[in-house]
């Protein structure tokens, strides 16, 4: 899974989770910078089979544009970034399914990584760490709006969220400041009514 992207041996991804977050990035990115994605929806989904524990994914949905980040990386780091997403599928995109903030590199190949959606009507549970990791890209990238709207827009936070931050659970945590922590917890409590008692 090696695609090019032209002469420029480039390729741009569209990350709506925690890509959005450059912190949580591990491969040297060429750039990257804020777009919608138009014709998708995003929503928690339960990660297998096994579990109950959940990850954010997208499906098509014609009404919808989601905020997120488009990543242009070098085309032999796909295979990572493939690694890195390996409960997903990589699912073409054309630059007509996108409002860009920035010119895209000629003939680059556009991609968004698709999990499958489980429908078993399971309690999803959310890892604070995981999630954090989220809302803290969404805050640098579109302020406290975008956090705001990511979290009314995406489908599935009817979950239990599980405090993790002190032992994270997401192989790629990072470390928020104190406003930061606050802000998070009062928006999702709001929001989930799960969430507080499992706050350590």
């Amino acid at each position: 899974m090696g695609e090019g992207c032209g002469v420029n041996g480039l390729v741009a991804y569209f990350g709506y989770g925690s890509l959005v977050n450059r912190d949580t990035h591990r491969t040297e990115i060429v750039g990257a910078y804020p777009a919608r994605l138009k014709g998708w929806r995003r929503q928690w989904v339960r990660r297998d089979g096994e579990s109950s524990r959940a990850l954010l994914s997208v499906r098509r949905d014609p009404a919808s544009v989601i905020d997120g980040l488009l990543v242009v990386d070098r085309a032999e780091n796909l295979a990572a970034v493939d690694q890195r997403e390996e409960r997903y599928r990589r699912v073409s995109l054309t630059p007509s399914d996108l409002e860009l903030s920035a010119e895209l590199p000629a003939g680059c190949s556009l991609y968004v990584y698709e999990a499958s959606a489980d429908q078993a009507s399971v309690r999803l549970e959310i890892i604070q760490s995981y999630l954090d990791a989220v809302l803290q890209g969404f805050l640098r990238e579109y302020g406290r709006a975008g956090v705001e709207r990511f979290v009314r827009e995406t489908e599935g936070f009817d979950a239990t969220v599980i405090a993790d931050r002190k032992t994270p659970g997401y192989p790629r945590a990072v470390r928020l400041e104190a406003d930061e922590e606050a802000y998070f917890d009062a928006l999702i409590m709001q929001k989930i009514s799960d969430f507080a008692p499992f706050v350590r």
